[in-house]
């Protein structure tokens, strides 16, 4: 995969107001683009955005052609460079599992297709870690987890997570120009969150399920920017995650443990991440940069 850099700087981000979607308007922000946000609810003030439904189409057509009351549809006068696509029920069972799985995946597709229409054609969206299987419980055929990981979807979210990523293949070999990046986030936190951490300790079964990881919504919205950057065509998915786990326990101690019937395929540093980090590191230049450990101490 290429991995010389260009720097689009109009960017639009669905779900600008969630918990990832803040933090990535403001890194964006930071860095110089100009963003536009796509939400149900309004983002902070000043930021310029438009409320839409993006499981109706008509609407995700229209927002994704429109900056402000000004219109700039058409192949060759878009008005964006890049989409980020990060709104959606963003858990499993928060609501009806068909409900949520018709949502998700319609908002995905609409956003894809409105895009592939408007000549838009870098696309970085939030796919899940739920697709490689959580929650996990032993019959993993090995960590630290990988992107060469089978995809296994146990609830309607995760579902719908592993065929965005089958879309994304479908939509690129239609349209070969076509650059969709997956980003497989781990449980978004932020700082305030850190707080609960400690408390973990005491019963790491309780974070079992994603193999004790996390990443931070800086981070995450450092890899949302460097997949904006990246040249390149076609579907690719990465796993983010942060370089540490959530736990004070170490990584090997855990997966002995807690998982001792999965495969470690590595040597471990201490607290290394079970989710690997690896490709998204080689590709995109990721690195994390926060830590709940160096929060804590300030």
């Amino acid at each position: 995969m290429p991995t010389k850099k260009t720097s689009p700087k109009r960017v639009l981000v669905t779900g600008g107001t969630g918990k990832l979607g803040k933090a990535c308007v403001a890194d964006l922000q930071a860095h110089g683009y100009d963003v536009f946000v796509v939400d149900t609810v309004a983002p902070a003030k000043g930021v310029p955005h438009i409320i839409a439904d993006l499981s109706d189409f008509g609407q995700t057509l229209d927002a994704l052609s429109s900056v402000g009351n000004e219109i700039h549809a058409g192949v060759g006068n878009q008005a964006f460079d890049a989409i980020v696509h990060l709104a959606a029920f963003p858990t499993p069972r928060q609501y009806p599992d068909a409900h949520l799985f018709q949502n998700n995946l319609m908002g995905t597709y609409n956003v894809f297709e409105a895009a592939r229409r408007l000549g838009i054609h870098n696309v970085i969206w939030a796919s899940s870690e739920t697709t490689l299987g959580e929650p996990f419980d032993g019959a993993e055929p090995y960590a630290p987890v990988d992107e060469d990981y089978p995809l296994r979807a146990k609830s309607a979210y995760a579902l719908a997570k592993v065929l965005m990523e089958d879309m994304a293949r479908q939509f690129c070999l239609q349209t070969p120009d076509m650059k969709l990046i997956g980003l497989r986030f781990s449980n978004v936190m932020e700082p305030a969150d850190y707080a609960k951490f400690p408390a973990y300790n005491d019963d790491p079964e309780e974070r079992k399920w994603n193999m004790w990881a996390y990443i931070d919504a800086r981070d995450g919205s450092q890899a949302i920017r460097r997949a904006i950057e990246l040249e390149a065509t076609g579907m690719h998915a990465f796993i983010i995650a942060n370089a540490d786990t959530v736990m004070s326990k170490s990584s090997t101690e855990l997966m002995k443990n807690f998982l001792p019937q999965v495969p470690v395929k590595k040597e471990l540093g201490e607290h290394e991440t079970l989710l690997s980090i690896e490709k998204a590191r080689r590709v995109l230049g990721y690195e994390p940069e926060f830590s709940w450990r160096e929060e804590k101490s300030r």
